[in-house]
């Protein structure tokens, strides 16, 4: 994608998107543990759906959620960026930033490495003034990367996911902030 800001960090490349990233983008997106705080792991037409409109993000916002690249080896491993939800909620405008990691590069801290440069770029180059992220209460690992940022959760932000049904076991979702620093 022409035009995307590559960030870059000690280990991974934040960049924009290539035609040769949809088939690894789907087969993560396919992965039961990582989409395990999802309704379903994704269709391969979902995948190409999701994958076109992160791209129009970027063409509409300027940023969005970047393609990760282990700089190492040059392997796309999933993104981390920015989105702004496409649902309406109490905290909503607003940007989220978010991470989707293949299940074999968990656990090094990679999520946490790029979505602080994210939030630098989003606070230093965006101008930006606050980011928030999201997820069901159960998925400790992203809460886990959301504290080790630096976001703050107060449970009466909580809220149901209003794109989920009533009842359903992923409608309960935590609220986290992060604000830019003066």
């Amino acid at each position: 994608m022409a035009g995307v800001t590559d960030i870059q960090t000690d280990r991974l490349l934040l960049r924009g998107w290539r035609d040769s990233d949809r088939e690894p983008f789907a087969r993560i997106n396919r992965d039961p543990a990582v989409m395990e705080f999802f309704p379903t792991p994704l269709s391969a037409d979902e995948s190409r759906a999701l994958f076109d409109r992160i791209e129009s993000h970027f063409e509409q916002h300027g940023f969005g959620l970047w393609a990760a690249d282990l700089r190492e080896t040059g392997d796309f491993i999933g993104y981390i960026g920015l989105a702004v939800p496409r649902f309406v909620a109490a905290f909503t405008p607003c940007v989220e930033i978010g991470w989707r990691l293949d299940a074999a590069h968990w656990g090094r801290g990679l999520a946490t490495e790029g979505a602080r440069a994210v939030a630098r770029h989003a606070f230093d180059v965006l101008h930006l003034d606050e980011l928030v992220s999201l997820t069901v209460p159960a998925n400790v690992r992203s809460r886990r990367v959301m504290e080790k940022l630096g976001m703050t959760h107060d449970p009466g932000e909580d809220f149901d996911h209003p794109m989920m049904p009533a009842g359903h076991r992923l409608r309960r979702h935590v609220l986290y902030r992060l604000k830019r620093n003066p």
